[in-house]
């Protein structure tokens, strides 16, 4: 697609970006919150500050009532209403702050678990797929916090087999209940939720979702599991004896559970990236003011080689994150606001945004939880012996960083769902990939064109993104015609194909952001940005090779092999580039501000 087309407001599908090229100016970046948002987000900081991280230890001991009593202040705040309507007492506000809501408040650890929870798992199944009657009775209360949330999916023996439960849901003799029999496990705040969504099989075989409350007869919950991290966040087993259900708590449709409980995670996948992102920032500025002042041969850590350069790849990886988020983000906003406008309600409209981005939820949920995992390891190896002492928070950050890459669907789940979805949607000609996988092959049978293909800012680095492209497509598509149906089976290419689709997603994510900052403020005025793109722009190159080197030896041989090889060779060649001074660069930054800087 031609940047004109993009610039007159034709917006990319879920998964077009990969067939399709996108306009910087038709890419919405961090730094164009406008002013109500950036207000949002430093409140949520100061919440945090001020009422949360002093008592952080106290949190972790689980004090009774505590935690309870932070959701009810956050309440307050009108922190848990933000993408409630008004009419349910919530703020009504936009996608993108919702979601910023979400990264200020991720770096509050148990805390922020708790939170996410109760504005995500344990209040939007009520609010889209409630009735009138349901929604009226419960959001209000839950966006006041005056009621707090949960969510029961898990049982000791369906993780991710989410459809593979065991509790059961009989209607009563007398029609006015459903009685439950079962258990659910790792259910956050379920030690003090008031309000619980609740899976279980009508008939055995119907999985629906229903609407229990605390103390509803034959209802009970177990003691707080010891967890190696997230301490502080209540997790217990709910049990399920006889229950008895009001009829009018069953959720959405009998045997449509599945619909509440898939369209959920979508949302859960993009907002847990967010507040891994959060997270991120925090622990990145607690690296370097420990770097600052930590001296070591008279001198501070931050003066060492090595030091930068560690400092330097965790801002790159958090700035290339907040990238892709917000990239995103503002695709499921204009959707939502499209579908709406088109006539669809409130609920159909926001469900089917993100069901059209399901793709890039997945893979951010992959990317930020990751990206949460190195910055963490990496602060606890900046602080040396200290950073595996409870005495410093980066050892804390370090242990409750670790659950998000299990929760809203393990990244070995989401990293096979990313190409299952492609797969599928190409299969309903809802993506055509079919006519750019055989251009690639096409071009693969020709004379490399060796043009310079630089005149343009950024020429060399779009095209470099373009070439990311085409490895995915001709491997994945030399994966298909090869395998065809047994490709379901063969998860290890499956998960080599994601990673080449996260890499290039996030490169291009983060290169249209900094063409956009270059257009509004000067190349000279962007050599942080421009440092952060090009590094991993650099690093995506050979990343993409290894991946798409282990998915082509897995399924091809002969001269099959060696052309595709050779043709990802071409697709994965970037200039040489000078990263030490670049990162050395960024560091300079990280460490004259002693912060992440943006």
């Amino acid at each position: 697609m031609s940047s004109a087309a993009q610039q007159q407001g034709i917006a990319l599908k879920g998964g077009e970006w990969l067939i399709k090229e996108s306009s910087p100016f038709e890419t919405f970046i961090p730094e164009d919150y406008n002013e109500e948002q950036q207000m949002v987000k430093d409140m949520c900081a100061t919440f945090l500050d001020t009422e949360v991280l002093p008592i952080i230890e106290r949190i972790d001991k689980l004090e009774p009532g505590l935690m309870p009593s932070l959701v009810e202040k956050a309440g307050e705040q009108g922190l848990l209403g933000t993408s409630i309507p008004e009419e349910f007492g919530g703020l009504g506000k936009d996608f993108i702050t919702s979601t910023l809501v979400n990264e200020a408040l991720g770096g509050g650890f148990s805390f922020s678990v708790a939170i996410a929870a109760h504005t995500g798992i344990g209040t939007l199944p009520i609010l889209y797929f409630g009735t009138p009657e349901q929604k009226a009775k419960y959001i209000p209360k839950l966006a006041s916090g005056e009621w707090k949330g949960a969510y029961g999916l898990t049982e000791p023996n369906s993780g991710s087999d989410a459809l593979g439960a065991k509790t059961t849901a009989k209607l009563s003799e007398d029609g006015k209940h459903y009685i439950l029999n079962g258990q659910k496990c790792w259910i956050t705040n379920g030690g003090f939720a008031d309000v619980y969504t609740v899976f279980a099989k009508v008939d055995g075989d119907k999985f629906t979702g229903f609407i229990v409350e605390r103390g509803m007869e034959g209802f009970t919950q177990g003691s707080e599991e010891h967890k190696m991290g997230i301490k502080g966040s209540s997790t217990v087993q709910l049990y399920f004896q006889d229950c008895k259900v009001p009829v009018e708590n069953v959720l959405g449709e009998i045997g449509k559970g599945h619909v509440i409980a898939f369209n959920i995670l979508n949302i859960g996948r993009l907002k847990l990236c967010a507040a891994a992102l959060g997270g991120s920032k925090r622990s990145l500025n607690t690296a370097i003011v420990y770097a600052n002042t930590r001296e070591q041969f008279k001198q501070p850590i931050s003066n060492f080689g090595a030091i930068k350069n560690k400092l330097a790849e965790m801002a790159i990886q958090v700035w290339v994150c907040e990238s892709a988020l917000y990239r995103a983000a503002k695709w499921i906003d204009n959707k939502e606001i499209e579908l709406l406008n088109s006539g669809k309600p409130f609920n159909e409209a926001l469900l089917g945004a993100a069901e059209e981005y399901a793709i890039e939820c997945a893979m951010l949920k992959v990317y930020g939880s990751e990206m949460l995992d190195f910055v963490v390891d990496e602060g606890v190896q900046i602080h040396g012996g200290n950073g595996f002492s409870d005495e410093y928070v980066i050892s804390k950050a370090y242990r409750d960083s670790r659950i998000n890459r299990i929760y809203e669907g393990t990244n070995e789940i989401n990293r096979l769902l990313t190409v299952d979805m492609v797969l599928k949607r190409a299969m309903k000609g809802k993506l055509d990939l079919m006519g750019p996988a055989m251009n690639v092959m096409k071009e693969l049978m020709s004379i490399p064109d060796f043009g310079s293909g630089d005149d343009q800012p950024f020429d060399k680095e779009r095209k470099a993104i373009n070439n990311f492209k085409k490895a995915i497509l001709m491997t994945a598509g030399g994966a298909v015609q090869k395998l065809m149906m047994k490709i379901e089976s063969e998860q290890e290419i499956l998960m080599n194909i994601a990673d080449m689709a996260i890499e290039t997603y996030n490169a291009e994510s983060a290169l249209l952001r900094a063409m956009k900052l270059v257009d509004q403020k000067g190349e000279a005025a962007c050599q942080f940005e421009l440092d952060v793109v090009r590094s991993y722009l650099y690093d995506a190159a050979d990343k993409i090779n290894k991946y798409g080197k282990d998915a082509i030896n897995a399924f091809a041989e002969g001269d099959e092999q060696r052309m595709m090889l050779l043709g990802l060779k071409r697709f994965t060649k970037v200039d040489p580039f000078n990263s030490k001074e670049a990162r050395r660069r960024i560091a300079a930054r990280l460490i004259s501000e002693n912060k992440y800087p943006l």
